[in-house]
């Protein structure tokens, strides 16, 4: 999942091969997030189960938010995946950041759903923050379990600060205002 979320990132974006990947990539994250949660109750281990949370969130939102525009009906689903992100993001003291981050996502749900975005394309946009905030929540889990060289501080941190400025420009060049905001 990481390898092709890399490529995806490389690739143009809204292509075929972009489509084609991107869904891959959604798959294989997927599967390895849900396989994360028994994983973590077998071998009791609270950073995987809030990573793999963290993650499947990220993945469906990200994924359901493609096909969003202004006039998108919003779904029970898409309540239930936002309620379900503000009810489990009571992570503890020690994932304290993914707490903090998931209710801006939440905040930033309500007001996509309630007509409320200042972005007239969020569907796009959200996509694009969800789905490389899957693969920062993955890079940072792959990072942290398997480092024998960063310091542990940089481990968590890294996947964070190259691709954060990423989201921010991404996010910017396909941003549509809505024409409220231009006058």
């Amino acid at each position: 999942g990481l390898l092709i979320g890399t490529y995806i990132m490389l690739v143009k974006k809204g292509g075929k091969k972009h489509k084609f990947w991107g869904n891959l990539y959604f798959i294989s994250m997927l599967l390895a997030a849900l396989v994360a949660f028994p994983m973590s109750y077998l071998h009791p281990n609270y950073f995987l189960f809030v990573i793999a949370i963290f993650t499947c969130y990220m993945l469906l939102t990200g994924k359901r938010y493609i096909n969003k525009t202004a006039l998108t009906p919003v779904s029970p689903i898409d309540w239930a995946l936002s309620i379900g992100m503000l009810l489990a993001a009571n992570f503890g003291i020690v994932l304290l950041v993914f707490g903090v981050i998931s209710l801006l996502f939440v905040l930033k749900d309500y007001n996509n759903f309630t007509g409320k975005s200042k972005i007239k394309n969020y569907g796009l946009t959200t996509h694009l923050q969800r789905m490389i905030g899957s693969y920062i929540a993955s890079a940072t889990a792959f990072l942290v379990v398997n480092n024998t060289i960063l310091p542990q501080a940089l481990a968590w941190l890294l996947p964070t600060v190259i691709l954060v400025p990423l989201i921010f420009k991404w996010s910017k060049k396909y941003q549509v205002l809505s024409k409220v905001l231009v006058k």
